[in-house]
């Protein structure tokens, strides 16, 4: 999948990706695409979260074998 901007937070835990995610997103246009990796279990959760909460649009989960990329359009 195509995206803007990236970010990769493997390592961090709860609420550190999210965090990092909401700074990140303040650089971008409304409707572009931040890609964010992540290994906490807790991502699953946070971030679709996050997006209802802020308005932005979840796009796509992708799994892979040891964290997932998340890949969150900017409102």
């Amino acid at each position: 999948m195509n995206y803007d901007d990236h970010l990769d937070t493997i390592g961090a835990l709860c609420p550190i990706p999210v965090l990092k995610a909401q700074k990140r997103l303040r650089n971008l246009n409304s409707g572009e695409i931040l890609n964010i990796l992540a290994d906490d279990p807790a991502a699953t959760i946070d971030f679709p979260h996050f997006c209802n909460e802020q308005g932005h649009t979840l796009v796509k989960i992708e799994e892979h074998k040891n964290f997932k990329s998340f890949f969150i359009m900017k409102k």
